[in-house]
């Protein structure tokens, strides 16, 4: 009896354990039943929505830099498609190769048709060394870190991108569009073009002067992306197409620019010059067609990105062509005519200074075309007599000097030219030929310009149209033009310098061509603090019976040091290459001369 009643209180004990786990499962079941119905139910949705946010991207498409161009239309700076190569780190370092069988052939990686032997870091590095021209051992470097961003190699090509693709390393690899700027003519205009930071903008030259045009207005892509990094098709939700830059043509004609610094290279070797600067100017429309110099930078280069191009900012004494500005002075306020007569010798002393001219004469019997024509320092004193301090500051700056140009370049120097009541009583008669005060190529060769466009100076422009993405052309306007002097003061001011241009026709002449032009010859202070240095300038018309262009050749220390002798002829052989390739027609004979002696 008692063994009975035990044997049943232990399977009650059993039915009760039984009931009660059987309840405790009970209990789980419906938890788990009731999370599950709040997940799906209630959770559900925002789980979703995390996870969708979890694989949503943002890829920005970034618009390319405008193109420079010549003219013509000759590409100078272009930006073409590249991309940053961006390897994950954490991802690289668990890679298991896929060995390629029938079934796997597509997608399977392997190195020259053979099995890899390795895996992780070392086996992507073996498939990504030869395609990006790193050694494995590099890449490996890059890859061994922390992380899931690491840039592996910039500015890869469309075609190398395309075989890294056909790795099939998606979330290992993947790649990031970018813009290389290129530069196809080398030093061809290397420090006017200047260069673009790391973040393609221009911080130099025409690139910064034209950042704001060039510069385009990225766009956008938001979409979902797989496990490899794939744009998960039907996903993308939102987009903004990239704006590119404009396309900025300028007024420089490439193979005159490329004429004129070959020019002045061979003249730096041949006169054993420091530098030298050229510039081409159209007298119609004032627009520059070469602006050159003999630094070799090439364009994009770092010295470009730091370095303002020396035919910009190198300011000088022009020396005796200032003599064309104080002349047009005399001849605009009616003191004297070209044809006044002057007996001029070759030294004269004023109020305790003594002023020379450049070789000994006796007294010489010059209209003043004539002292402009034998570049007389005491002819231009005597003929200036009359001349008000505060006059001849007025029309130097009338001609430009010391006044900013019209193109705005950046690193431009204007010059320095001091006020007259802060002149002292050598300067106030020095300035009269071209010493005192300081200019640069841009200034000279305009104020030239105004006596070639009958008096009329026009804002010089180096930027000549900008066409929007869209294909739309906008001309560029380089401002309003000013009459200088009247139209009879140009005439005698370029009759007397087409005199001046036949005094150097034996070593500045143009063949079949009349020219109108004025020499200088500057001392400047030289590297030992003292006068040892020296400017040799020379400015041309070409034609004087039909003026075309003005040419511009300043050279630094050159052997023959008279502007006449060194740059005269170098200016000769621009202007020949420009009567040539523009076809200029040939002259007719000179026939109103206006005497030199009398």
């Amino acid at each position: 009896m008692k063994g009975l009643k035990a044997k049943w209180n232990g399977a009650s004990q059993l039915m009760r354990r039984t009931i009660v786990i059987t309840v405790v499962m009970a209990v789980l079941a419906v938890c788990c039943l009731g999370k599950l119905v709040y997940i799906q139910l209630i959770e559900g949705p925002q789980l979703a929505m995390a996870a969708q946010q979890s694989r949503t991207l943002k890829v920005t498409l970034q618009a390319k830099r405008g193109k420079i161009m010549d003219t013509n239309g000759v590409v100078l700076a272009q930006s073409v498609e590249r991309y940053t190569i961006i390897g994950n780190p954490d991802a690289a370092q668990t890679f298991e190769p896929t060995a390629c069988t029938a079934a796997t052939k597509p997608y399977c990686q392997q190195l020259d048709g053979k099995p890899l032997t390795t895996t992780g870091v070392a086996a992507v590095s073996q498939l990504l060394a030869p395609l990006l021209g790193m050694s494995a051992s590099e890449i490996g470097g890059k890859l061994s870190g922390t992380g899931q961003y690491a840039v592996l190699k910039k500015d890869v090509t469309p075609e190398v991108k395309r075989k890294i693709s056909q790795l099939y390393l998606g979330g290992i690899v993947y790649s990031e569009l970018s813009n290389e700027r290129l530069y196809s003519n080398g030093t061809l205009m290397g420090a006017l073009l200047g260069g673009v930071n790391a973040e393609g903008e221009g911080v130099a030259g025409i690139e910064q002067l034209q950042n704001k045009t060039l510069t385009g207005t990225d766009g956008y892509q938001v979409y979902q992306q797989g496990n490899g990094g794939e744009e998960i098709p039907g996903t993308m939700t939102d987009s903004k197409e990239a704006v590119d830059g404009s396309n900025v043509t300028l007024t420089i004609d490439r193979d005159v620019q490329w004429r004129v610094e070959k020019i002045l290279a061979d003249a730096q070797e041949k006169y054993k010059a420091r530098w030298g600067i050229g510039v081409v100017e159209d007298v119609r429309t004032g627009e520059i067609i070469a602006l050159a110099d003999t630094d070799k930078i090439e364009a994009g280069s770092g010295d470009a990105k730091v370095q303002v191009a020396r035919s910009v900012n190198q300011v000088f004494e022009p020396g005796s062509i200032g003599k064309v500005f104080t002349m047009g002075g005399l001849l605009q306020e009616k003191l004297h005519h070209m044809g006044d007569r002057f007996t001029v010798p070759d030294s004269i002393t004023l109020e305790g200074q003594t002023y020379k001219d450049s070789f000994n004469h006796g007294a010489e019997r010059w209209t003043l075309a004539g002292v402009l024509e034998q570049s007389s320092n005491v002819g231009t004193i005597q003929a200036s007599d009359n001349f008000p301090d505060d006059k001849r500051y007025e029309y130097l700056s009338k001609f430009g000097i010391g006044q900013p140009s019209s193109l705005h370049l950046p690193g431009e120097s204007q010059g320095v030219l001091t006020p007259a009541n802060a002149w002292d009583g050598r300067t106030r008669n020095t300035v009269l030929f071209g010493q005192g005060y300081s200019t640069n190529a841009l200034q000279l060769t305009n104020a030239i310009a105004v006596v070639a466009n009958k008096g009329v100076m026009k804002p010089q422009s180096i930027i000549k149209s900008v066409t929007a993405s869209n294909g739309r052309e906008e001309k560029v306007n380089p401002g309003e033009s000013e009459r200088v002097v009247d139209e009879s003061v140009a005439n005698e001011l370029l009759n007397a310098m087409e005199s001046v241009a036949e005094h150097y026709q034996k070593f500045a002449g143009v063949s079949g061509y009349r020219v109108a032009s004025k020499s200088g010859t500057a001392e400047i202070v030289g590297d030992d603090g003292k006068l040892s240095s020296l400017i040799s300038d020379y400015t041309a018309i070409i034609p004087a019976d039909n003026p075309r262009y003005v040419v511009t050749v300043v050279l630094r220390d050159p052997e023959g040091n008279y502007g006449g002798l060194t740059a005269g002829p170098v200016t000769a052989e621009i202007c020949q290459f420009l009567m040539q390739k523009y076809e200029v027609p040939a002259s007719t004979p000179r026939k109103d001369a206006i005497p030199v002696e009398w």
